[in-house]
């Protein structure tokens, strides 16, 4: 396993499951990690079919809010994110994604520098299908702001209330992604504000 591979290895370990399927799709990780160092996509859409992904989910904790864009190729309703260049670090990818994509230097003070959230996912779209493997970052959002997201990828944004029960369509693991957040947060709890 080259240092790329085992770092992200590492960070998949440290992801604490919060539910059976998280626990399976963190098992299939690193199983996947332990047998390719080939996990950047290298070409779009596909190649490798399988590859790793950093989202960056934009959370105001204060109004229980998240930020969701209208991705144009998937036609869903996404948290910002992309594609890890080769060699690059998850929290740099989740950090860049959020400057190019968002306009903003990501604070990640709401629950850690860490993922909060895996999952591996068969992707649709334009192009075809392929599978991401995703480590779900969550960064400081203000419901006040306006943010202004890359029109090339995203056809406008909008704030939905964190209820699992109202999750937009959207990737297939957002309200599962929304009960985990809603554990880590509790109720009506900022913690950083506390």
């Amino acid at each position: 396993m080259n240092a790329a591979t085992a770092v992200v290895a590492e960070i998949v370990r440290g992801i604490d499951p919060g539910d059976e399927l998280e626990r399976e799709h963190i098992a299939t990780a690193l199983d996947w990690l332990a047998s390719t160092d080939d996990v950047f996509r290298r070409e779009k859409p596909a190649v490798p079919p399988r590859h790793l992904v950093a989202y960056t989910v934009l959370v105001d904790p204060a109004s229980r809010a998240v930020f969701l864009g209208r991705h144009r190729l998937a036609g869903l309703w996404l948290p910002m994110g992309g594609h890890l260049d080769p060699g690059e670090h998850p929290f740099a990818a989740a950090r860049r994604e959020a400057g190019e994509e968002l306009g903003i230097a990501a604070d990640f003070d709401v629950v850690g520098p860490a993922p909060l959230f895996l999952t591996v996912t068969t992707t649709v779209g334009i192009g075809g299908g392929h599978e991401d493997v995703s480590l779900w970052y969550v960064i400081r959002g203000d419901r006040t702001r306006e943010y202004r997201l890359d029109p090339r990828e995203f056809a406008g944004g909008q704030w939905w209330d964190i209820d699992r029960f109202a999750v937009p369509e959207s990737d297939p693991h957002f309200a599962r992604f929304l009960t985990k957040l809603e554990a880590v947060l509790g109720p009506d709890l900022d913690p950083v504000a506390a």
